[in-house]
């Protein structure tokens, strides 16, 4: 596995290492003690996620209110997505920018997101397969959603607008800076004391 810091400050892309034979292949997708070694970081899974996606569909972009914050660990099983992180730490240098990286079942990868940011992904393919590994539980009074299509997040999505499919939640999400004004996003000073 190696381990390599993203754009964004608290994310880090992880590159899994596949073995492969006659009987198929394998691949450890996740290892506490290496995740933590590389980021300084200790993820103690709470909830695991998993969610099948057609092509086109849009999940996020989600957040936790810190805190607690909610740090994630997103391994693409099957299929291939465009996943993306956004700096929703007002006072970060990289506040309201975004990182994408693709990541597919043929080349396995995972990224890790630390509590304050925002994730989202687009389904290239349909059937696409994707598990998460999360450090609190599901509760959502502090569950919060920036629209994805965000003008000021300028995320490109890599399917057409007719493609794009979205939850009636994240179609009704407010944008970035109503969210800050409505004080709802996360200061970059409490993220730094998770």
């Amino acid at each position: 596995m190696i381990i390599e810091p993203l754009a964004i400050d608290g994310a880090w892309m992880c590159r899994l290492t596949r073995h492969g034979d006659d009987r198929g292949s394998f691949a450890e997708w996740f290892r506490a003690d290496r995740l933590e070694a590389a980021t300084g970081r200790r993820l103690v899974p709470l909830q695991a996620n998993h969610s099948v996606s057609g092509r086109g569909v849009v999940r996020g972009v989600h957040f936790t209110d810190v805190p607690p914050g909610q740090a994630k660990y997103v391994y693409c099983v099957s299929g291939a997505i465009l996943d993306v992180v956004v700096d929703l730490r007002v006072g970060s240098a990289t506040f309201g920018e975004h990182c994408a990286v693709r990541m597919d079942a043929a080349e396995p990868s995972a990224v890790y997101l630390a509590e304050g940011l925002g994730h989202a992904f687009c389904s290239l393919t349909d059937n696409t397969a994707v598990s998460y590994l999360c450090s609190t539980v599901y509760n959502p009074s502090e569950d919060r959603t920036v629209s994805p299509l965000d003008p000021d997040l300028a995320i490109a999505w890599p399917v057409s607008e007719a493609e794009l499919q979205l939850s009636p939640k994240d179609q009704g999400a407010p944008s970035l800076a109503e969210l800050r004004d409505q004080g709802f996003l996360p200061s970059l000073a409490e993220c730094q004391r998770r």
